[in-house]
């Protein structure tokens, strides 16, 4: 079977990394939709080299390896990367368009951040993610979450968002076509929800938030520049280089459609971007109805992640001191937990029962009720590239193509 990746930006360079390496498929045909440089040399280049990983051949073998990129053939627009056929297809932008049929390819990850609504016709003018299946693919995987734009349309039967370790079992081959990986954010921050939820219980979560300190992405500026029009977040045209930048994410939304129960938890999340490349930073605060007898300590906490990693390879949990460049490239590690940084404080909450509408009042009940709330901050890093996000979705990519078998 061949892979199709659609976009060669960050994710899709980085998959391909990812799948050359892991040589599951017997061939690889990635689509640009352009050229690149002068000659097919260059496309290789930068393929090849990256200012945060390093060189391909030190990734795969270490800093001794040659150069693993080989026989290119310009005409053609293949080469061969560390063993695995490489097809580049540099001729259409719109997925309805391109050669997935010609070249046998039946299942294609869009990488591109562009074809994000599930329920797009596939004849969109713009291009839709449909347009992969009408050029020949059979499973349609996207590197982001979904967003419909359509106010009023759910989710489509055949469309689905998981995440490995999480709820892949949600996934139905002979159902969903279109499958969500979610995002970065959203696969750390299900990791640090869900050990929590299995052990105290979706029902004594009685709020929670989160801030993600992220690393900078493609989206952003490297210098200032002039707004477009009609432009409402003025922040997004502003240095990545110079400053901390305030801008939102979807990951409380995304996150109750791998763990429905979140849907009925008070949950915000913000996101603060930072200049670094990668390695990114979730602080996630939780106000837990306690027991007065045994509050929660964190200890405690730190007990219910270290028991849940040492049976899911997707999460680490770690006692070091780190900081964010000692994530990147850490492999498969969805969510690695600070625990030396994890907080817990229990109070006593007086609730003024005039306050609650008469229908939830006991009979004889005091007028005041002391209720135990413990407030934990836990710490979880993630690569958001190639270590976290990138190899997950290699995994979620392999788990789909056997199921297709």
């Amino acid at each position: 079977m061949k892979l199709g990746i659609n976009g060669l930006g960050r994710i899709g360079k980085l998959s391909l990394w990812q799948h050359v390496s892991r040589k599951h498929f017997s061939g690889i045909v990635a689509n640009i939709g352009r050229d690149v440089g002068t000659s097919l040399s260059d496309l290789a280049a930068t393929l090849e080299r990256d200012s945060t990983y390093g060189r391909l051949g030190s990734y795969l073998y270490g800093n001794s390896c040659p150069r693993v990129i080989e026989e290119l053939n310009e005409e053609d627009g293949t080469m061969v990367v560390n063993g695995v056929p490489v097809k580049i297809l540099r001729s259409a932008r719109n997925p309805r368009d391109i050669a997935w049929q010609e070249n046998e390819v039946k299942i294609v990850v869009d990488t591109t951040g562009v074809f994000t609504d599930p329920t797009a016709d596939a004849d969109a003018s713009k291009g839709a993610l449909r347009g992969h299946m009408q050029a020949g693919a059979e499973k349609v995987i996207l590197s982001a979450p979904f967003k419909i734009k359509s106010k009023g349309m759910g989710m489509p039967e055949d469309a689905v968002t998981t995440i490995m370790g999480i709820n892949e079992e949600v996934y139905e081959s002979s159902q969903h076509s279109l499958i969500s990986a979610a995002s970065c954010t959203t696969t750390c921050l299900s990791y640090m929800i869900k050990p929590l939820m299995e052990k105290i219980g979706a029902d004594k979560i009685m709020s929670a938030s989160m801030v993600t300190v992220h690393a900078a992405t493609g989206s952003q500026q490297v210098l200032d520049r002039l707004p477009g029009a009609g432009a409402t977040d003025l922040r997004k045209n502003r240095s990545i280089l110079n400053n901390i930048i305030l801008t939102t994410t979807g990951a409380a939304k995304a996150l109750a459609l791998v763990i429905p129960e979140m849907a009925s938890i008070g949950f915000m999340a913000e996101s603060v971007r930072i200049p670094t490349s990668t390695g990114s930073l979730i602080i996630l605060v939780l106000n837990l109805q306690d027991d007065f007898d045994k509050p929660i300590k964190r200890n405690d906490i730190n007990a219910i992640y270290e028991q849940y990693a040492s049976n899911n390879p997707y999460l680490h949990f770690s006692n070091q001191q780190n900081v964010s460049s000692d994530i990147i490239g850490m492999p498969a590690a969805a969510a690695t937990i600070e625990g030396t940084e994890t907080h817990t404080r229990t109070a006593n909450i007086q609730v003024d029962l005039s306050k609650v509408r008469a229908e939830s009042l006991v009979a004889g009940a005091d007028p005041i009720l002391n209720v135990p709330v413990t407030q934990a901050v836990v710490y979880g890093w993630y690569d958001n590239e190639l270590g976290s996000y990138t190899n997950m979705l290699g995994d979620l990519v392999v788990h789909v193509s056997e199921e297709m078998l």
